[in-house]
């Protein structure tokens, strides 16, 4: 039973699985506070919040049956659980960017409209389920899929990042310190598919990715403590009408989903490749399965 406990720590595809659960049912707090806002006008606006709630009880067992080796029962619950969160966020897309920009189409109307790109989070989630079960753990491109799904992360917050701070004009400068972050990530995130990294190098995007990770941190703390500091305006009212809380935290998020990918990737590079230049990611990693 310990050996058995001990190789699912191991196994990268449980570190995906436990990566999506927690995600999609964190998103439910993100979703009750941004919904709150208008006091879910609109009947679809339960839509997600359900989605996050009601997923757990679908991923819990199927994480289970892999554990058993039910390889069958995991993956159809997964794909059903993917496939939906891929349909809610590209739904959700659609629905925020119709709340303004489709009727003024001006640069306007898409930085004070609902955030567009945020239910997309819901989908990058459904691909990474469903990436895990089509994608072989030992396939020379499964980190490459992880590491893509966090690039596509990093740039959501990139744009997250300009979007929400132009809001207030960008009142205070350290506000261009996650745009910065955002943008250091997408370039980093991208190196392992346009040249051949040694370890040292992906050793350099993993720093990168934690340093982002920090940037998520200290604007958790500081959107936190902006929104507490009216203290004749109740709680709740100052977390709902105040920066969103957790919208720094998916740097956290996507450092932890990038370092994830590249610590695989790490672990396939071999060490005499240390120096080397040119080539594809994926002919790196196919000799290092040689």
């Amino acid at each position: 039973m310990q050996r058995r406990t001990s190789s699912l720590l191991r196994d990268h595809r449980v570190w995906i699985e436990l990566f999506a659960l927690l995600n999609i049912a964190g998103l439910a707090a993100d979703i009750y506070l941004a919904h709150q806002m208008n006091f879910f006008a609109h009947h679809a606006e339960y839509i997600p919040l359900g989605l996050s709630l009601g997923a757990p009880l679908l991923l819990v067992p199927a994480l289970w049956m892999y554990a058993r080796g039910r390889l069958l029962g995991w993956s159809v619950l997964g794909h059903l659980v993917g496939w939906a969160c891929i349909a809610v966020g590209i739904a959700g897309a659609m629905y925020h960017l119709e709340s303004s920009f489709f009727q003024a189409r001006t640069l306007k109307s898409l930085v004070y409209s609902a955030p567009f790109a945020a239910p997309l989070a819901y989908t990058g989630l459904g691909l990474l389920l469903i990436m895990n079960r089509m994608v072989d753990a030992d396939d020379p491109d499964w980190p490459l899929w992880v590491i893509l799904l966090a690039l596509g992360g990093y740039i959501g917050n990139f744009a997250f990042s300009v979007t929400d701070h132009a809001q207030n004009g960008f009142f205070y400068d350290v506000e261009w310190v996650s745009v910065a972050a955002g943008a250091f990530g997408v370039a980093f995130l991208v190196l392992p598919f346009v040249r051949r990294l040694t370890r040292f190098e992906i050793g350099m995007c993993m720093l990168v990715m934690v340093a982002g990770a920090l940037v998520g941190l200290v604007g958790f703390y500081l959107h936190l403590a902006a929104g507490l500091e009216e203290r004749d305006v109740a709680l709740m009212n100052r977390l709902i009408y105040g920066a969103p809380v957790f919208a720094p935290l998916l740097f956290v998020d996507m450092t932890i989903l990038a370092l994830i990918g590249l610590a695989v990737l790490y672990g396939r590079t071999p060490r005499e490749a240390a120096g080397a230049t040119g080539g594809s990611a994926r002919g790196r990693t196919s000799a290092a399965g040689n």
